[in-house]
């Protein structure tokens, strides 16, 4: 417990990763891996990320927080971007080939995920500091892209001083391709030889950076491994790499989160604002709460332990998904923006608490900008109109809803029953107008 408080970095943290659920295997032997990590020697670990979409996503995540983990107490890491693997594309878990990306796409997706992955440890620092209500002595984090290295590498040269050490046999057996032969898909030679790609990068890393773990999925295993095979033969010692992967990210019902199952939760502000990151965790089933806070939060495991055991005696307070996301909102988003994506949501959800109820129409203005959902409306413009155009219904529905007194104003809930056009009466700071209709839909509206 207090190793774990005080975030020192000599004791196994492998220990805390399986505790958490973030382990699925280790490359033999796994006892050496443990003895450098108690006895306090540093490791340098990497983790890879190709350019497929211009956002990494939640499940991207999992092995980075198993850089996170290490590089908070101390050790270094490197994250690279495929600009040349991505190239290729990588068959692992795949049932077809992927499709090919224009250059500029893939160029312009490289310098979106680059900037992604600097933030995510710049927060993710922040954040576990603001644990420990202190600063710690973190790693070294670098951030490379393999296009580097490779665009200067000639396929004959390649061939002439690695290909003896590269065997035919290993690379027929691995999942990722026998999984393709075995079905009616075909296996292109370029998905074939992305195994040589990823094992060289590793080999790279290994003699530039002194790097000797490789996180990833459960299904990069096999890449992984040709990677540490790799640095075996050209360095005639064993032993000298290791490989971790985690767990698919998954529901409790077994669903998967990715782009190819079409539910990809992606960080880019661009793509999902912190109020998203808040509404996704927030609406997360009682079930996957505490797993959930092991994998995207810092807290204990008996803090969450006692999270969860508060949660479950009262579930529909949704104690155990307030707190959820609003941790993994200030992890990935900045310190504070957890607790303005609540007001938001408790603006929108009718929950709203005096210090929501005070706002002035400028941090309304601020808060719900930031969460891309602010509207616009002039003050000459009807309130029949409004409604008209924000609830997309016809002047007749919108008629309907007033009638029948669900339309309020201001954030004391003026019910209002016909038609109107001068909103002084209604207007917070003269300039910002609170509308809801009914119970579930609300909208924040900047005057002009």
């Amino acid at each position: 417990m207090i190793l774990r408080k005080f975030g020192i970095r000599w004791y196994n943290v492998l220990a805390e990763l399986r505790g958490r659920g973030l382990v699925s295997q280790v490359s033999e032997p796994e006892s050496q891996l443990s003895s450098k990590l108690i006895s306090g020697e540093k490791v340098k670990l990497y983790c890879g990320v190709d350019p497929t979409a211009r956002s990494i996503h939640l499940g991207n995540l999992v092995p980075l927080m198993v850089l996170m983990h290490f590089y908070v107490r101390g050790h270094d890491v490197v994250t690279i971007i495929g600009g040349a693997t991505g190239k290729v594309g990588d068959p692992s878990g795949r049932t077809t080939e992927r499709s090919s990306i224009a250059d500029e796409t893939r160029l312009d997706n490289v310098s979106s995920i680059s900037g992604q992955l600097e933030r995510f440890f710049q927060n993710g620092l922040k954040y576990y500091e603001s644990k420990l209500a202190g600063e710690t002595k973190a790693g070294n984090h670098i951030h490379t892209n393999n296009i580097s290295w490779w665009k200067d590498v000639k396929m004959l040269d390649f061939l002439a001083d690695y290909g003896r050490h590269i065997r035919i046999q290993s690379m027929l057996a691995r999942d990722s391709v026998t999984a393709r032969l075995n079905s009616q898909n075909s296996l292109g030679f370029n998905e074939f030889t992305y195994q040589i790609l990823q094992a060289y990068d590793f080999y790279h890393l290994n003699k530039t950076y002194g790097v000797s773990i490789q996180v990833g999925g459960n299904d990069q295993w096999g890449n992984i491994t040709a990677g540490i095979d790799l640095i075996s033969r050209l360095s005639g010692r064993k032993q000298q790499a290791h490989g971790i992967t985690v767990p698919l990210l998954q529901t409790a019902t077994g669903e998967k989160f990715g782009k190819s199952a079409g539910n990809a939760v992606f960080i880019d502000p661009s793509i999902s604002t912190s109020y998203d990151i808040f509404q996704f965790f927030f609406n997360t089933m009682d079930a996957d709460v505490p797993r959930f806070l092991k994998t995207f939060t810092f807290l204990p495991i008996e803090e969450i332990e006692s999270i969860s055991e508060e949660h479950m005696k009262e579930p529909h307070l949704r104690i155990g998904q307030k707190r959820l996301a609003k941790e993994v909102t200030d992890f990935l988003y900045g310190l504070g923006e957890g607790e303005k994506a609540e007001m938001v949501s408790n603006i929108i959800f009718g929950t709203m608490a005096d210090k929501e109820k005070n706002l002035s129409g400028e941090q309304l203005i601020d808060l719900f900008s930031s969460a891309g959902i602010i509207q616009a409306a002039s003050k000459n413009e009807s309130l029949l109109s409004i409604i008209t155009r924000l609830a997309a219904c016809s002047k007749s529905e919108a008629r309907r809803k007033l009638q029948q007194g669900s339309v309020y104003l201001h954030p004391t809930r003026i019910k209002i029953t016909e038609d109107i056009n001068n909103y002084d009466s209604y207007l917070i700071d003269d300039r910002v107008l609170l509308l809801r209709l009914g119970k579930q839909k609300c909208y924040v509206i900047e005057m002009t």
